[in-house]
């Protein structure tokens, strides 16, 4: 009996190159595609999936989101395997937080990845072991939600007043977050510690 899949990614060639691939695959079979994480638990539910193998940056809802959400609904009954783009430590330490059991890079053979959803389906865990060494190397993510909130608004580099409009707090208070987040991320300014926190997967 084959392992049903459900696939998440907004890029659509990336994506239909995966289903391709993993249908190769005698006992792998994908039943939903989809290019964002919105409608995820009602296709996992609606398909059958067995597995879920999403993108973590999906507009919308991004694939970590969606990880929580296929979790809260399914628990142990459909398993999610990350596959990204994006190996960051903070995104692979956010993703098996939320539940997923699986995290790749894109660039992994196929059949890496077709071995990672049998092992994910059958309770185990799959992770890239480079990125799970350099996960324990950086350590766990320092940051607060409000800390995290202003920090993605400051990737634009927006003022603090701009800043504390968009996130509803006082300039004050986003003053504090800052320069408290400054201090986790050692750095010497909130543009520096945004690009930190950015890179290592903590927003």
């Amino acid at each position: 009996m084959s392992i049903r899949l459900l696939l998440a990614d907004d890029q659509q060639l990336v994506r239909a190159g995966l289903a391709a691939l993993m249908n190769l695959e005698p006992d792998l079979e994908v039943v939903a595609e989809l290019a964002d994480g919105r409608d995820i638990v009602e296709h996992c539910r609606n398909h059958d999936v067995d597995v879920a193998v999403l993108d973590i940056e999906m507009p919308h809802v991004d694939g970590i989101t969606a990880t929580q959400q296929v979790t809260d609904a399914f628990g142990d009954d459909v398993a999610v395997l990350i596959v990204t783009t994006f190996g960051r430590a903070g995104y692979l330490q956010r993703a098996m937080a939320a539940g997923a059991r699986g995290f790749m890079v894109k660039d992994a053979p196929a059949e890496d990845l077709a071995e990672a959803i049998r092992t994910v389906h059958n309770g185990g865990r799959a992770v890239d072991s480079i990125l799970a060494a350099e996960a324990l190397s950086v350590g766990a993510n320092p940051l607060t939600d409000r800390e995290r909130d202003v920090l993605k608004a400051a990737l634009t580099g927006s003022s603090v007043q701009r800043i504390a409009t968009e996130v509803h707090l006082s300039p004050g208070t986003v003053r504090n977050h800052l320069s408290s987040a400054i201090g986790k991320t050692h750095t010497s300014n909130r543009a520096e510690a945004a690009r930190v926190a950015q890179h290592n997967g903590w927003l």
